[in-house]
């Protein structure tokens, strides 16, 4: 995982064509103005989505984790925390669906990091990082995100 503001994340990952399209995407001045949804960058090699709900308390956060996409999730508004573990230590709770690159688990208590985002602030994900967003930093509070997706390159 890295975290970075979106000022400084050329410095912190290695920009392939497909992350300067999704980082290119996360600078556009109308990010505010688009609509909840599925946004396509490049076909399914990159695209986003445009996302809003309220943060909760959470005890036992469902974490995730991805095989073919890294994500970029970028709060544009609102904080939240992202629970951050490896993939590996996760118990799941379904097997892994292709279809959908999605895996749920769960972590033991005590396991896991919080990592704090803030507007402005994006997180990068890869495929060994199993992630739980959506948790209150404090108390809950609406958050405006969008996820970019870039498939890895195999």
């Amino acid at each position: 995982m890295i975290v970075a503001g979106l000022d400084t994340i050329e410095h912190q990952l290695p920009l392939t064509p497909d992350l300067r399209q999704a980082i290119a995407f996360l600078r556009r001045s109308d990010l505010l103005d688009l609509p909840d949804g599925t946004i396509a960058i490049d076909n399914t090699r990159v695209f986003a989505i445009l996302q809003r709900y309220r943060t909760a308390v959470m005890d036992a956060p469902k974490f995730e984790y991805h095989r073919k996409y890294i994500d970029l999730q970028y709060v544009l508004s609102g904080e939240e925390i992202i629970g951050w573990a490896p993939a590996s230590a996760m118990t799941a709770s379904f097997d892994y669906d292709a279809g959908q690159d999605l895996c749920y688990g769960l972590m033991q208590p005590g396991t896991w990091s919080p990592v704090r985002l803030q507007a402005g602030q994006l997180a990068v994900l890869w495929p060994e990082d199993g992630h739980a967003p959506r948790i209150a930093a404090g108390r809950p509070c609406l958050v405006r995100k969008i996820v970019v997706k870039v498939m890895l390159m195999v």
